[in-house]
């Protein structure tokens, strides 16, 4: 029996870390090499992360330079948002038979921009949330009113949307749904634009926050001195959990990776002042010190 004519060409399903390395390895080699990636980009769970365990390295600075390599490689075929239906056949001739996708637009142009997601009349990506409740016509005539005079002062541009969406969130503590919709009006610019863009800076909250925000850092440098027993007193003095507000508005609870400041930790943020070398002793004081600023 005559035996199938063996190929030379490798197929590699998954363009994390490894899947990179691997399809550049074996096209350094002299083979040619599809990668299939079920994402619509390469890069992998690895591209969210900030640090690598146990170095502590920069995991962009260990990805961009494998990313940029293997876009650029003439011998790997980048089949993004693709994944692998069905294999048949033996080593050196296997048959794969590949799914892609469609994105509905031209990817030699595409640049990353999202602007298509905003525009598209399915909106599958973006969920816009609705009011809880509407108004009383006089509330929603304020917080309209506040919006316009923050737009005469900052300029009713598209560029000035983040801008905008910091004063917002500034005077009223979160993004007002009222307000994002008399931005979008205003702006001529999609609800689903515009929530993209609140959702996606973690300075932005969609829901409202209270007066003061106590920031605890779970760095390393934090974390091995005892930060993870400073946020559970917090959470157990104000009685909520952490990314909770507080029933009076008066505390917001979160944790933040670094606050760059590793010298004095556990360090904790309120507001915009720090307060280092905290311990689950100081927390009632801390506390205290603000409760009665609010009580004067």
């Amino acid at each position: 029996m005559e035996e199938p004519q063996k190929i030379g060409a490798v197929l590699v399903v998954g363009a994390g870390i490894g899947g990179m390395q691997a399809s550049l390895d074996l096209a350094n080699a002299g083979f040619k090499v599809y990668l299939v990636e079920k994402g619509p980009s390469l890069g992998g769970v690895m591209s969210q992360l900030d640090k690598t365990f146990p170095t502590n390295d920069c995991a962009m600075c260990t990805l961009s330079p494998r990313l940029v390599e293997c876009g650029s490689h003439l011998n790997i075929e980048k089949l993004t948002y693709s994944e692998v239906q069905s294999m048949a056949g033996g080593p050196g001739a296997f048959k794969i038979q590949v799914r892609k996708k469609a994105r509905s637009v031209d990817t030699a142009k595409c640049t990353g921009c999202g602007t298509c997601m905003s525009g598209c009349p399915v909106r599958n990506t973006i969920q816009v949330p609705e009011p809880a409740q509407e108004l009383p016509s006089e509330e929603s005539a304020a917080i309209i009113a506040v919006t316009d005079e923050i737009m005469e002062r900052c300029g009713r541009d598209k560029q000035q949307l983040i801008r905008l969406l910091q004063e917002v969130n500034s005077r009223f503590n979160h993004l007002q749904p009222q307000a994002l919709k008399r931005i979008a009006d205003q702006l001529g610019l999609p609800m689903a634009e515009i929530y993209g863009t609140a959702s996606f800076f973690k300075s932005f909250s969609l829901e409202p926050r209270g007066k003061h925000v106590i920031r605890v850092c779970m760095g390393t440098a934090c974390h091995v001195r005892g930060a993870q027993r400073v946020l559970e007193e917090l959470e157990r003095r104000l009685d909520i959990c952490t990314g909770q507000t507080t029933e009076d508005r008066l505390f917001t609870l979160d944790r933040v990776n670094c606050l760059g400041a590793c010298a004095l930790g556990p360090i904790i943020a309120v507001d915009e002042q720090f307060h280092g070398q905290m311990s689950p002793a100081k927390v009632p004081k801390l506390l205290d010190q603000y409760l009665e600023q609010e009580s004067a």
